[in-house]
């Protein structure tokens, strides 16, 4: 805290240092800890907490807000009110990802048969067993050589990413990809629900063949109803707030190798999700197994 040279030149007059605050609307203490240059308890402890918040948003890769930076906080035992950590990162010019609007890819098969919506938009955890219902959709992401789109399989119980795909097409191999590598990975229980929207590549007859062979039901919501997909579209949301960002990646190979890293080393192993009591895919699913 700077203190008003007025006050010092009081006090050098020999002139009431008291009344020269109370003009000044500074207390005596500022002043007196100012003059000794000697910082409070509560200084110095937050200093400490700048420096474990600078090392959890860090290790975050930069994604972290005060919300999460406090979880971190707590599961390592480190006692202090969020609205303290939200003040500190301000303070040490530190900022979470924010999320941005997504540019629609849903194309609708004006002739695709009617399906029901088996998920009613219920995306709780912890509802039903890891491997019984599971959502996806489509993104994109911008290169320099073109556009990369990557489709998901999700998990709607645990939020792990359990399949995923990319190609510079938006075919139905492309989400039939997807679903084949999450069914090599969960092998899904019989009856098992696969939801996503009414685009043309989730409607069509081929990926209707391909669900049917693993014994999984199809499920999808209405036109143009986000909500009906509402964890497919906020794992997008995360992934380009997170790691892809606005400006386009230099090549196809050197995106599709940073989703890999940012969904199998991040995501699903080792990042903090609200909706899961502040615990990663990883945590929740071994704590269900246990």
């Amino acid at each position: 805290m700077t203190v008003h040279p007025f006050i010092e030149a009081e006090k050098q007059a020999g002139h009431n240092v008291k009344r020269a605050c109370e003009l000044l609307k500074v207390s005596r203490a500022a002043f007196y800890a100012r003059r000794t240059s000697t910082p409070g308890p509560r200084a110095v402890r937050d200093a400490e907490l700048t420096e474990k918040i600078t090392e959890v948003h860090r290790g975050s890769r930069g994604t972290y807000g005060a919300p999460r930076v406090h979880a971190v906080l707590r599961r390592e035992d480190i006692r202090c009110g969020r609205r303290r950590v939200a003040r500190l990162i301000r303070a040490a010019g530190l900022h979470g990802s924010h999320y941005r609007r997504r540019h629609r890819t849903t194309v609708p098969d004006p002739r695709a048969g009617t399906r029901p919506d088996l998920i009613g938009r219920d995306f709780a955890p912890g509802t039903t067993a890891p491997g019984t219902r599971w959502c996806g959709d489509i993104t994109y992401i911008p290169t320099d050589e073109g556009w990369l789109y990557l489709a998901t399989v999700i998990d709607i119980t645990s939020r792990r990413v359990i399949g995923w795909a990319t190609a510079d097409h938006l075919r139905t191999e492309l989400v039939s990809d997807a679903l084949r590598a999450a069914c090599r990975q969960r092998r899904p229980a019989c009856e098992a629900v696969f939801h996503s929207d009414r685009g043309c590549q989730y409607t069509s007859t081929e990926f209707a063949l391909i669900s049917a062979q693993f014994g999984i039901r199809l499920s999808v919501g209405r036109t143009g109803q986000c909500w009906d997909n509402a964890l497919a579209e906020s794992f997008f949301a995360t992934i380009k707030r997170e790691l892809l960002g606005t400006d386009p990646w230099p090549s196809r190979a050197l995106a599709r190798t940073a989703v890999f890293d940012f969904i199998e080393g991040w995501y699903n192993s080792r990042r903090l999700h609200s909706g899961l009591g502040y615990r990663s895919p990883a945590e929740y699913e071994a704590a269900i197994a246990a």
